[in-house]
């Protein structure tokens, strides 16, 4: 791994307009941006056969950490610009919570954001059960 990683959950379209957002931002190529559903993705990083994709993005980065959800979001933003010049308003006691509530928020209801922007909407069974669900339900059976 040359670059810290992006894994996000490939069957939810907003997932996947933010992660394109993230590539357009990302002008020196310094994330590799990949779908949670691609192929070989567990055998590079098997730490993620054990993550529950409801709860956000994942972040890894060279050294092995990973963030999730809002501290991710946050980790990446802090290194583009221009947002790196903002980036600290994270950082700070009640705006810290106020974004991680955001995040859980967004994260939580990702499938139904369809009603608010209809780019967004989901069409596919990918929506009725989340990769994360399914993954679990597999596991349990």
């Amino acid at each position: 791994m040359t670059r810290p990683t992006i894994i996000y959950d490939g069957e939810c379209r907003f997932c996947t307009w933010s992660a394109d957002r993230i590539r357009k931002l990302d002008r020196r190529e310094s994330f590799e941006v990949l779908p949670r559903q691609q192929p070989g993705l567990d055998y590079r990083f098997p730490i993620l056969t054990q993550s529950d994709f409801n709860t956000g993005l994942r972040l890894i980065h060279l050294d092995g950490r990973i963030d999730v959800g809002a501290n991710a979001v946050y980790q990446i933003y802090r290194t583009l610009p221009p947002y790196q010049l903002i980036a600290w308003v994270y950082r700070l006691p009640l705006l810290h919570h106020v974004f991680r509530l955001g995040y859980w928020f967004i994260a939580r209801y990702r499938h139904h954001l369809g009603r608010i922007d209809p780019a967004l909407a989901c069409d596919d069974e990918g929506c009725i059960i989340s990769y994360g669900d399914r993954q679990s339900a597999l596991q349990d059976s």
